[in-house]
């Protein structure tokens, strides 16, 4: 390469929602930081059939309206997302007639849905206006990290059948599944969640409002908004999504356990709609007219992986799908960019101080791992009970509760970085780990038990004050101490939740084993712990109320 290559303090590999979301945020926190975005597709790229990772939850939506500042884009140019929402409809056509999980109104914190190629297209000329320099069209063709005591690494590209060189002092992998780092460092870590995605969009909205006539069950939502929700259409092995697009598109994908439903039965869209006609009936009538609106298909195998290192004192980086992928089933893609994306700033940060950042960049990589390993848990082994109507809805609970409570009070309080305060509360977050695990145990086990009662009823999130509370605290402004008396209060409310759940699952098998949870609960530095003045708070049982007949 040449010596007179052009110098940036970061050249971020791949200019799609991670790696542009990065470049934004280095540049609001360094009006003087030069950075450089090297982008693959041509700009702009086209709306709706771009990319999956459409659906927001809490964490992420909070990174780009509030962090970014970009409300006024989302709010405008997206949807605001009504929540989750689940049905057991499998092999049904009467969607009234069967067990539904969701909120009757928005909560307090905003999610939404996003048009992936309006956003993207925005973010580009929104890096450009903070300026950053955003070149499409781009392709890496070599890279050679510094070594020896080197101050910058050197990359080879081209673009416009033109080879450039160019040196840079942070190199970031925003490329996703490319992984250019990954592959060259061998970084690459399988995990055991054996599931398999296909998705297509639809130009047209799928309203699922008005698949049925009955005004009682319209009513059940105010707003009658439940095409805009991430709508699940459950059942054992497998989930489908429907996402709807500011473009005026549907996104639709199905989600499944390799064992349960092999891929090869899903794989195209023929495959798909075969599939849909006997598991989800209701939405295949509603697709089969729309066939000549088909805008992609794509799908992958084995969608999940982890990563041996995703951050290094060596001033490399990986972000986004270029790093980890755990699975869409809550939406997490967007967390885990907003919380890898700030763990880079601040080593940045770091660096320009002229700080060491070894001992930091590992402790990032280990949170960050143990974030990921902690996520993964709801995932792996769980497909099986996602067509259980009486466990899911309690894992539904108790997974929000452990993400409202415990990570996104982390990242909403703006103490990710702060690693003084959360090691104060350390065994408090390792003892919120150690619950969900044995949770996550109990469900699996609560579920070859269960009589999976498919009631007509709608298990109404909103109608749990502490459920509601628990979203809106996320809006709280804590001090130090009251972060930790926050964190606390969360511990004791999970282990309170814990317990309902292993009476509510000893209701249907007195003889549930569930050892490890019963270890915990017994645990003497929590048994008898009093929520504190900084909980959310509640009075009574946790848990849906479970409907008669």
């Amino acid at each position: 390469m040449k010596p007179t290559a052009p110098r940036y303090d970061a050249v971020i590999m791949g200019g799609g929602l991670a790696g542009l979301t990065l470049a934004l945020q280095l540049r609001q926190r360094f009006d003087d930081l030069s950075v450089l975005v090297l982008e693959r597709r041509a700009h702009p790229v086209p709306h709706a059939a771009h990319k999956v990772g459409e659906s927001s939850v809490e964490i992420g939506a909070h990174y780009f309206d509030t962090v970014l500042g970009l409300k006024p884009h989302f709010e405008n140019e997206q949807l605001r997302k009504f929540g989750f929402r689940f049905f057991f409809s499998e092999g049904r056509r009467d969607i009234d007639g069967v067990t539904e999980i969701g909120a009757s109104r928005y909560l307090s914190v905003p999610s939404y849905q996003i048009d992936r190629g309006i956003l993207e297209n925005y973010l580009a000329q929104e890096a450009a206006r903070h300026g950053v320099h955003f070149a499409d069209d781009a392709f890496v063709r070599r890279i050679e990290l510094a070594e020896d005591g080197a101050t910058h690494h050197r990359l080879q590209w081209t673009q416009g059948g033109e080879t450039r060189d160019t040196e840079a002092r942070w190199l970031i992998d925003a490329c996703g599944r490319a992984g250019l780092l990954k592959r060259k460092l061998g970084l690459a870590q399988p995990n055991d969640h054996d599931a398999n995605a296909v998705w297509f969009r639809i130009g047209e909205c799928i309203t699922i409002d008005h698949w049925s006539d009955d005004e009682a069950w319209r009513a059940r939502c105010d707003p009658q908004a439940r095409w805009l929700s991430t709508n699940h259409l459950v059942g054992a092995g497998y989930w489908v999504w429907l996402i709807p697009l500011a473009s005026g598109s549907h996104s639709v994908g199905i989600v499944a356990d390799q064992k349960l439903h092999p891929l090869a039965t899903i794989d195209t869209f023929d495959k798909a709609m075969a599939w849909f006609a006997t598991y989800q009936p209701r939405l295949y009538e509603a697709l089969d007219g729309k066939r000549h609106l088909l805008q992609d298909f794509a799908f992958l195998r084995h969608f999940s992986y982890g990563c041996k290192q995703v951050f290094s004192d060596r001033r490399w980086a990986l972000t986004g799908e270029a790093g980890l992928f755990l699975d869409p089933f809550y939406s997490p893609g967007s967390d885990f960019i907003a919380i890898g994306n700030t763990y880079i700033t601040d080593l940045i940060a770091h660096d320009r101080r002229g700080r060491s950042i070894e001992a930091r960049a590992q402790l990032y990589d280990q949170i960050y791992h143990s974030f990921y390993e902690s996520t993964l848990a709801l995932y792996q082994d769980q497909y099986p009970l996602f067509g259980d109507p009486e466990v899911l809805p309690v894992k539904v609970i108790w997974d929000y509760a452990y993400y409202w409570g415990v990570l996104s009070q982390i990242f909403f309080q703006g103490r990710l970085t702060d690693l003084a305060l959360l090691g104060s509360v350390r065994d408090e977050l390792q003892h919120c780990q150690r619950l969900n695990l044995a949770v996550q145990a109990l469900l699996r086990a609560w579920s070859g038990a269960s009589e999976k009662r498919n009631r007509a009823a709608m298990l109404d999130q909103a109608a749990m004050p502490w459920f509601a509370e628990l979203n809106r605290s996320l809006n709280d402004r804590l001090d130090d101490a009251a972060f930790k008396a926050r964190i606390r209060a969360s511990t004791a409310q999970l282990r309170q939740l814990a317990g309902e759940i292993l009476a509510r699952a000893r209701d249907c098998d007195p003889a549930l084993e569930a050892v490890a949870l019963e270890a915990l609960l017994a645990h003497p530095e929590y048994r008898g712990a009093q929520r504190l003045s900084a909980a959310p708070q509640h009075d009574g049982a946790m848990l849906f109320a479970v409907p008669a007949g």
